[in-house]
């Protein structure tokens, strides 16, 4: 049998790299469009930055690169600083991307923490990119939340009801170890004497002392923070009964029915506070566990390419009300509003309906979970069902109540029309949360504080945004056209 002869390889010999690493890539790489598309952004947010500095030290990395750093790492799915900085020599696209510039993974740390307010700047541009390439139409837009962990452990927070308890117990420990440390200092004093050091018993306790110390000013701290938003809260009520009770005699109207309302400042005993990330919260995520997270919501463009169109991050579990707030974020994005708007049935209110008919959208959100079992309605029947609940129609004898509002929308949804266009919400706004969390990888914020997990969050729906439209652009040669006629 001739023996086999194989290709030589030898480990020790130095391999030649190409002159130019671009001729490593495809001419289509996703990297390049990315920095393409980047180039063309107006990064003067991130810019100022630099104008407040002192000119001294050593020349920083240009923005621009750190930018299209931060953006393809995380459109790849690479979120560590210390993995993007190991990045830019062991992958050729990184390398290529960064003009074989090496930053520190504190230099990107920095940066991405520096810069998470300019990031809504940047997400409206790209959403403005994407109407203009035809990728987002604003012709239905579905909502929807996800749970997404905070950068705490649940077991990490504390109820009001156990903080008294835990209060008193460690000001017991710490009395009793000062007690202690003040014995054992006077039999050292005695076997040694005043001015000789003798074991190391007393530093012990000391340090048990200060352990003990510190995790009572932690636990005095959040028990102030909730009374305070209790205290916050009950004034936020009366402040609001006394405005409606102002109004009505205003307007001529009959009085508000009942007393004044008089609600505690004292915090719910089960009311908790994480000691981590004091702005996270419990809430039950999709598995109806109970987890310390954020509320992550989104608006996706119903056109196929999903784009999002609108994003915000709260510390609320509810999902009713974030629809206001992400109906006005919309408009201020895209400068128009959508003619449909679907969310799934925690989102229903009469109020969250009237929001979305006074902005001229059709509200499509049941008002318990829909079936197919149940019969279609004749349009002209659904039609007056609708007028009689005062959901397109105008209100005789003030506005509609809850019952006609759930009246009118069931009406709707069991039209052809209702049911073919809510739909649309399951393949428009669910398959975003599958993507950013199984293909991007996000399983937890880094940061901690709503307000930097809302530029965290705000970073990961713009990156999403970012690979939607590097896909386009890449099947379609036509597109690419349009971006550089644009």
């Amino acid at each position: 049998m001739a023996r086999r002869v194989f290709r030589p390889y030898d480990p020790d010999r130095p391999v030649a790299g190409p002159a130019d690493l671009r001729t490593w890539l495809p001419p289509d790489h996703a990297v390049y469009l990315l920095s393409d598309l980047v180039d063309q952004w107006d990064l003067a947010p991130i810019l100022a930055v630099y104008d407040q500095g002192d000119g001294g030290g050593n020349p920083p990395y240009h923005p621009l690169l750190l930018t299209k750093l931060l953006l393809y790492a995380y459109c790849q799915g690479v979120v560590s600083s210390r993995v993007i900085a190991a990045k830019t020599y062991e992958d050729v696209a990184f390398r290529v991307l960064t003009t074989d510039q090496h930053p520190d993974f504190r230099t990107i740390s920095d940066f991405r923490e520096r810069h998470l307010a300019a990031l809504t700047d940047l997400f409206q541009q790209v959403v403005q990119l994407a109407l203009r390439l035809g990728l987002a139409t604003l012709a239905h837009v579905a909502q929807d939340g996800t749970k997404v962990l905070a950068n705490a452990s649940k077991h990490r927070a504390m109820s009001y009801a156990r903080m008294g308890p835990a209060e008193d117990r460690l000001n017991r420990e710490i009395a009793a170890l000062l007690a202690a440390a003040r014995a054992a200092d006077a039999a050292e004093d005695t076997a040694y004497g005043r001015d000789h050091r003798g074991d190391e018993r007393s530093a012990d306790l000391t340090g048990e002392i200060t352990r003990r110390e510190r995790r009572l000013a932690t636990i005095r701290a959040a028990k102030a923070a909730l009374e305070a938003e209790a205290q916050a809260d009950a004034t936020a009520i009366v402040a609001a009964d006394a405005a409606e009770r102002q109004r009505r005699a205003t307007a001529g109207e009959p009085k508000k029915p009942g007393k004044p309302p008089t609600p505690s400042a004292t915090p719910d005993p089960k009311r908790q506070r994480n000691f981590t990330d004091p702005d996270s919260r419990i809430m039950k995520n999709a598995d109806q566990a109970f987890v310390q997270a954020y509320n992550g919501q989104a608006a996706v463009d119903g056109s196929g390419h999903q784009i999002i169109v609108g994003c915000l991050v709260t510390n609320q579990a509810a999902d009713a009300p974030h629809l206001a707030p992400m109906v006005a974020q919309v408009q201020a994005t895209t400068g128009w509003q959508a003619p449909q708007w679907s969310a799934d049935s925690g989102y229903f209110s009469a109020a969250n309906v009237a929001v979305l008919e006074g902005a001229g959208s059709t509200a499509l959100i049941p008002p318990d979970r829909q079936t197919q079992a149940a019969p279609l309605l004749p349009p002209a029947v659904a039609h007056v069902l609708a007028t009689a609940g005062l959901v397109a129609g105008e209100a005789v004898a003030g506005p509609p109540t809850e019952s006609a509002v759930k009246a009118a929308m069931r009406a709707r949804l069991r039209t052809d029309a209702g049911r073919r266009a809510y739909g649309r919400r399951k393949q428009t706004v669910e398959p975003v949360f599958g993507q950013i969390k199984e293909r991007q990888g996000l399983r937890r914020f880094l940061l901690r504080g709503l307000v930097k997990v809302a530029g965290e969050w705000t970073l990961w729906c713009l990156t999403h945004n970012l690979r939607r439209i590097v896909q386009a652009l890449r099947a379609d040669p036509a597109l690419r056209l349009r971006m550089g006629n644009g």
